[in-house]
This record gives C-alpha cells, structure tokens and sequence, in this order.
C-alpha cells in the first residue's frame, strides 16, 4: 500500500485519536462489502481503509510511521548504514557499522548471552530463531438494538477477505470490547498469535430505549382507557404482551415488567402517553363542557405552588 495512510482516512496528519476512529467509522460504514455486493472497488477501498486504521490507531505504530520506521503497509523500513568518528581512535580512524549485516553472527550471540535460549531466540547458537507474539487486531461491528440485547452471531468480513465469527453475549453495550483469544495477526517463529478485539456499535431502535438493565418504550394510551383503564397491547424484546392500565391514569406514569430488561435481569419500563383522538367530535366537547360544570380543577396547581 503505497499511498500515505492518512490521505487514505480522509485526514491530517495531525489529526486527533478520535478524528481517527470517527474518519474510520464513517468509511467503514459505506464500504463495508455486506452494503455494497459485488462492488469490487468498495471492498478494496474497504480493505485500505481498515489497513490503515489498524496502523493509525495503534499510538506506538502510528509514532513509527510517522517517523519513518516503518512504511504503509506496516513493515520496517531497513535501517540504514552509518558512519561516525570513532573517539581516540588512531590516525582519524572511523567506525564503520555493518549491523544485521557482516555482524549479525556477533549480534546473535550477544542476544544469546543476555537473554538466554528460551527470551525469544528459538534454537541453538548460529541457528537462532526469534519468537514474538502477534499483535492484537482491532476491529469495529455494528449490531442492531435487539441483537444486542438478546445475543446473536454475527460475521465480520476482514480487509484480506477472511471472515470472522463473533458471539455476541446478551446485554452487550455500546462501546463494549469483545476478546476473541488467537484472533488477532500470527505471531513471529513460534510465538502465539494475538487476540481479535471487537468494538462493538449498537444502533439505536425506534421504540425500545436502554437505561442499565432496564428497558424503556413509551406507549400512548387512549382518554377512555386513561379514565377507565383496562388491558393495552405492549411491545416487549421478547415479544408483544398485554398490560393493565389503571383507571385513573397520567401521562408521565410508569408501570414496570419485572424481569423483562436486559439479560432478564432487568426490568422493562412502560410510560404512559395520554392522546386525545385526531379529531374532537361534538359528543366530546359537550360531554367535556358538561363534566367541567361540576367537576372542574387547576391540574396546574402545584406547580404555581412550587414556583
């Protein structure tokens, strides 16, 4: 990938962390190849956009990128010979370094010497063999309301065109960071790989409102039922219910489902909406003016009381 990572996200180069994740969400979104099938140019897009988040929002990485360490596609860039004044060396002698070169023999055997056989370096003197485990890759997946309250499975389509199977748990919330163990990129020699690590995004629902456990949804009630009360059909996560409204009953009023939240631990939440019908007949505004003669009330009382 030769081209600069940030031009690649759509940002500068001294753009914060969060410019970062939100350029990449914000891409990630309309490239993902499930929104686009058979668009061969949005999944490579797709592609070098994940690739270059993966490097930009690592701080250690992106720092080595920045200063030329390693290149877009995240490899080292061979380090480059030197020479310097060698101090009280005879007649101007210089120092010439020929490291990971002439003298990799040598550097070996240091390594060998420090750290011993089993620090990384795999096999015997001379024929060592460096372990290190993979890095972590970092992943982000949107996941509907439901799903996430309820659990669900879920693929995500890597940037090299491998897929990903991800067991979402119920009761899993937004921003929450799910560890696949072994995941994540290979390791060097025989060190593991790393974890995948899964940000997950919950989308939000038309109806159903999360507060902890518990589930919220406003249900409008009619003036009858308000009055009158009586059995009202309910959405719940789990499926529709009927509920009992009392006689008597407010706006603003709360009636609670136990055990019907998150992970059935919490509750679900009912609020009470009264709606007046669309339109108000002539039955109703003179059984309305007939009932204030006798019945009438400030509704507004304590709140000029409390003001």
């Amino acid at each position: 990938m030769a081209e600069d990572l940030y031009s690649v996200l759509g940002v500068q180069k001294t753009a914060s962390a969060d410019d970062i994740t939100k350029a990449y969400r914000k891409l990630a979104k309309k490239l993902h190849p499930d929104l686009n099938p058979g668009n061969a140019a949005a999944e490579e897009k797709f592609k070098q956009v994940s690739h270059a988040y993966s490097i930009l929002k690592d701080p250690e990485q992106r720092g080595k990128y920045d200063r030329g360490e390693i290149d877009a596609s995240g490899q080292e860039r061979p380090e480059a010979r030197y020479y310097r004044e060698y101090a009280g060396g005879p007649e101007g002698a210089r120092y010439h370094s020929t490291a990971g070169f002439e003298d990799i023999g040598a550097f070996s055997d240091l390594f060998g010497d420090m750290f011993g056989a089993g620090a990384g370096m795999r096999g015997g003197r001379g024929g060592g063999r460096f372990s290190m485990r993979g890095q972590d890759a970092q992943y982000h997946l949107d996941i509907p309301f439901l799903d996430a309250v309820n659990g669900t499975k879920q693929r995500i389509t890597l940037p090299d065109g491998s897929t990903l199977d991800v067991t979402i748990p119920p009761g899993v919330s937004d921003g929450q960071v799910l560890r696949l163990k072994g995941k994540g990129m290979p390791g060097l020699g025989e060190g593991p790989p790393g974890d995948a690590l899964v940000e997950i995004g919950v989308r939000p629902h038309p109806v159903f409102k999360r507060e902890g456990n518990d589930i919220v949804v406003d249900v409008p009630i009619s003036f009858d039922e308000a009055v009158l009360g009586g059995k009202v059909e309910v959405p719940t996560i789990g499926g529709r219910v009927a509920v009992t409204v009392p006689a008597g009953s407010n706006s603003g009023q709360t009636l609670r489902l136990k055990g019907r939240g998150v992970k059935g631990k919490g509750d679900q939440l009912v609020r009470l909406s009264v709606m007046m019908p669309e339109t108000v007949d002539d039955d109703l505004k003179r059984f309305a003016e007939d009932w204030k003669k006798s019945h009438a009330y400030d509704p507004r009382r304590r709140l000029k009381e409390q003001a």
